[in-house]
């Protein structure tokens, strides 16, 4: 009984603190190496949330490819179809990194410039904790704004894949990985 009343009391304080919720918005990408399940976190993040959906409710991200993996760290997407090619995107957002949410296996940030407030289209999926990520004293941080809820598999699959340079980009997956397509889905 003593092992279950922390991860109990774990659950409760996510419960508490918003993060699950069954009201936040649920997305899934579908990629050349399978499905991504995420849920995101619009009380957390509400401007980065509204950002993403946009780009989902558009089909922004259909044809698009995860194009820097880097194991132990992050893949990232969210800006570059097959071809290498840079998408059009959106104006970029302010950050939100100062939210609490810290850069934990299997949540999803916001990637940006050197810029704070320089984030639009591109994302990335933690493979670690990556606390020198969160909001600090070494900058301002990366914004989570979800987290994978079912898939990591598949994200863990994608981190393995071999890597190249490519158009002047290390850590390109020599055999793309290309979401089919990404929408809005029902919470279970």
């Amino acid at each position: 009984m003593i092992k279950i009343a922390p991860l109990g009391l774990a659950l409760a304080s996510a419960v508490v603190s918003g993060i699950v919720n069954a009201e936040n918005p649920r997305v899934v990408f579908e990629t050349t190496a399978g499905d991504i399940h995420i849920e995101l976190y619009a009380e957390q993040a509400p401007v980065s949330v509204e950002n993403f959906l946009s780009y989902i409710d558009a089909g922004f991200y259909d044809g698009t490819i995860f194009h820097r993996i880097i194991p132990g760290f992050v893949i990232q997407g969210g800006g570059f179809d097959q071809e290498m090619a840079r998408k059009d995107t959106r104006d970029p957002i302010v950050n939100e990194a100062d939210n609490g949410v810290k850069n934990t296996r299997a949540t999803l940030s916001m990637a940006r410039t050197q810029v704070r407030d320089s984030a639009t289209s591109q994302f990335f999926v933690n493979l670690a904790d990556n606390a020198f990520l969160d909001h600090g004293e070494r900058d301002f941080g990366y914004a989570v704004f979800a987290e994978v809820t079912e898939g990591m598999e598949v994200v863990d699959q994608i981190a393995a894949g071999e890597t190249t340079q490519r158009n002047g980009m290390a850590d390109v997956p020599v055999e793309p990985i290309v979401v089919r397509n990404a929408y809005r889905a029902e919470a279970p």
